[in-house]
Order: C-alpha cells, then structure tokens, then sequence
C-alpha cells in the first residue's frame, strides 16, 4: 500500500526539467485545442503579429506589442486553470466558487483592455492613418517573402476551420461521427510547395520541395486517409496560396 502511494505522489511532481516542459507543453496544447477563447486569441495574436511586419515599430514598441498579445493568452489560460480546480472540488453552485471564476474571467476582461490600449496608439497614429491603406497594400505586393508568410498563416488558419467543421463530436452518443476529413498536412504541404514556386525560379528547389510534398501526401494515405481526404487538402493548400498572390494583382 505505501509503495502505491508513493507511486501515485510520484505523478504529482516532475522529475526533472525536461518532463517539467513537456507538462508545460502539454498544458499550452491543452488549452489551445480544447479552450475556444483561447484558441480565437491565438488567431488573432497570429494576425496582430503580421500586421507589424508592415509597421516600423521599435524594439520597445514590439515587445509591448508581444506582451500585450500573449498575457491576454497567460490570463486565459490562468482563468482556465481556475475554472478547472473549482470543478474539481464543487459539484453544485456555491457563491465564492462564483467569485473565483468572475474574478479570473475580470482578469482576462482586464488583460484584454490593455491590449486594445497598446494596439490603438501602435496602429492608429494619426501621422499613418492617412498612409495606411496605400503604404500597407504596396508593402506587401512589393514583398513576395510576406506574401508567402501570409498565406501560408491563411493556410493553417483555414486547416483548424476546416478540423472544426469536419471533426464534430457525436454528443448524444459520445464517439466521433464518421466524416469526410480533409488531410491538413497536405494542405500545408502544398501550400508550402506553391509559395516556392510561385517565389523560386530554380528548378531544383521546386522538384526537391514537390518530392516532399508527395511524400507527405503518401504518408497521410498510409495512414489510412482517403484518396479524396489527401486530394482535397493538397487542392486547398494550393487554392489558398494562388488566391492571396491574385488578389495582389488586382489594385483598386
């Protein structure tokens, strides 16, 4: 009996420093897969860091913007640990189990505040509200690496929309429906081959990345995807790059 207690406490701590950062890893894929605030938070974190490859912010200016983005992301996650433990422990509603989840839930209302604050005096400064739509629309047809940066993040943002629309859970029954789910590594895959072509002239580099992607392709297919899963993903993957280049192309 003592040897299984302790084998349980054992659980409780980390061992050593790695498996401390796998833990912490574990807990940030947790929150982004399972917690819908925090993964819209990461979408518009990823968007807001785009958006200042167009700005000549300063070091300063950067990290209050980095700051900002990610302590809205550390007080969600914080507010979902408390939300957790208090489940944990009441089963029934008690006024200060209440307290607790209002007053996390205030701290991302607060944190989410400061952002809007330090967003607002980044991007809307008088002096480039009236350049903005021109200075940025021009920096980005000027800059085929942006462009390529930009559309591969459309990608994946459109790979976890399409996860989400596809991969519904049955709650009635509690198992996974059996759906149509297009291959996201394919989609990445080929977008990534796309924006190569699109940017390299050499020919070597396209035919090395092109050998990749099929390889990718053929690993998801061994993995028990359909033909029309890996199909439909690699066409995405290819739409969303060629789309974002031609709308570039097109100035009003």
């Amino acid at each position: 009996m003592k040897k299984e207690n302790e084998a349980k406490d054992s659980r409780l701590y980390n061992k050593n420093f790695l498996q401390a950062v796998n833990n912490a890893v574990n807990g940030i894929i947790y929150c982004a897969t399972t917690q819908t605030n925090i993964t819209k938070q990461l979408i518009l974190g990823t968007i807001v860091m785009i958006l200042s490859l167009f700005y000549n912010f300063t070091t300063a200016e950067f990290l209050c913007l980095t700051f900002a983005v990610f302590f809205v992301i550390f007080a969600e996650m914080v507010n979902t640990a408390i939300e957790t433990i208090v489940d944990l422990y009441v089963d029934t509603y008690h006024p200060k189990a209440k307290i607790a989840k209002d007053v996390g839930a205030g701290a991302v209302v607060l944190a989410a505040i400061n952002a809007i604050i330090i967003a607002y005096f980044l991007f809307f400064r008088e002096t480039e509200l009236s350049f903005i739509a021109n200075s940025l629309f021009n920096q980005i047809v000027t800059s085929p690496r942006h462009l390529a940066f930009v559309a591969i993040i459309i990608t994946v943002i459109a790979i976890l929309a399409m996860k989400g629309a596809f991969n519904k859970k049955d709650i009635s029954r509690g198992v996974k429906e059996d759906k149509f789910l297009p291959s996201g590594q394919s989609a990445l895959a080929f977008a990534v081959l796309t924006a190569i072509w699109i940017n390299s002239k050499n020919l070597i580099v396209f035919c090395l990345a092109l050998i990749l992607s099929l390889m990718v392709a053929g690993n998801r297919l061994n993995d028990k995807k359909t033909i029309g899963e890996v199909l439909f993903g690699s066409f995405m993957g290819v739409l969303v790059v060629v789309l974002v280049y031609g709308l570039t192309l097109f100035k009003i």
